[in-house]
């Protein structure tokens, strides 16, 4: 174990889960949430490092999932023909048997979603789809001690 850590403790994703407000969705391959952070310079005298403030943030994601449904045109047609934004919560639970029961869970609050796939198929293949999105708010539910 010349690295520190037994390499049998990395994460693997093939035992993470996805929720969309209620809904487990269980044919979710890939998800990624990140926070931008947009910093202002802040100019000083006596240094020629430049240092920076935090001014805001900017929460952004994407999700992959096998289509086994019509779940995103179901969850987002209705409201965008009539107008109307359609806002979720998503979770987000990393976790695998190797961690001893630990699990990371992300809560990712005020969910809209960029763009809505109508058509998306070719023959011979399997069919997939990604889902970018942006969300104002995330709470930390659970995360995975470092042993």
């Amino acid at each position: 174990m010349a690295a520190g850590y037994a390499p049998e403790k990395v994460m693997n994703g093939t035992f993470a889960q996805c929720w969309i407000n209620d809904y487990f969705l269980a044919e979710g391959t890939e998800m990624e949430a990140k926070i931008s952070l947009e910093k202002k310079e802040v100019k000083q005298s006596g240094t020629l490092a430049k240092g920076y403030k935090i001014v805001g943030t900017e929460g952004k994601g994407k999700i992959k999932i096998n289509k086994i449904s019509s779940f995103f045109i179901d969850l987002i047609a209705e409201n965008l023909k009539a107008g109307k934004t359609t806002v979720c919560t998503m979770i987000s639970n990393l976790q695998d048997p190797d961690s001893g029961g630990q699990s990371e869970r992300v809560k990712l609050i005020g969910v809209t979603f960029d763009e809505l796939t109508l058509v998306n198929w070719k023959t011979k293949e399997l069919v997939e789809e990604e889902v970018a999105f942006t969300f104002s708010d995330f709470d930390i539910l659970d995360t995975v001690a470092n042993n």
